[in-house]
């Protein structure tokens, strides 16, 4: 990264062209590619793509609700004890505190349209975890940061 400070703030006017990150901001967070979209102290909104085989273990953000419009394949989801899928515009609801996971168990290409609220940490998260490729430092790191990841095989099939 830019080392440039994610500002947070009102949300400034403008357009995020298509396949770039506001303020230029791109992520590389264990082979997920993240483009932030849009940031504020109210929100934060970033797009992903996600690799076959690869998803985001159980974990809890305690102080936002998260969300997901599903663009392009289908999403497996972990919501708070049961398994669902999500396709091309679904949108997905994580309340705070819920525990939810997601993955890429298709031979496609997934993108949707994550947002978070309030912003929060995440946006400086995602700064720290960019190219790191240590599972375990990334939940250290996600700790530091308002986000929780359960312990590895608490939730059976993730």
């Amino acid at each position: 990264m830019t080392g440039e400070e994610i500002m947070l703030g009102p949300l400034p006017k403008g357009i995020t062209l298509a396949k770039e990150g506001m303020r230029k901001r791109v992520w590389n967070v264990l082979g997920h590619t993240y483009f932030m979209k849009a940031s504020s102290e109210s929100s934060f909104a970033f797009e992903t793509m996600d690799p076959p085989g690869t998803g985001v273990p159980p974990h809890v953000h305690p102080t936002q609700d998260e969300h997901i419009y599903v663009l392009e394949g289908v999403f497996t989801l972990y919501l708070d004890g049961q398994w669902e899928t999500a396709g091309p515009g679904d949108t997905v609801r994580m309340p705070k505190n819920l525990p939810h996971a997601y993955y890429n168990r298709s031979e496609d290409i997934t993108r949707g349209l994550f947002w978070v609220s309030p912003a929060g940490r995440l946006a400086e998260l995602f700064d720290k975890l960019h190219n790191v490729a240590d599972p375990a430092e990334v939940v250290r790191l996600a700790a530091l940061h308002d986000v929780d990841f359960l312990p590895p095989g608490s939730v059976e099939g993730a």
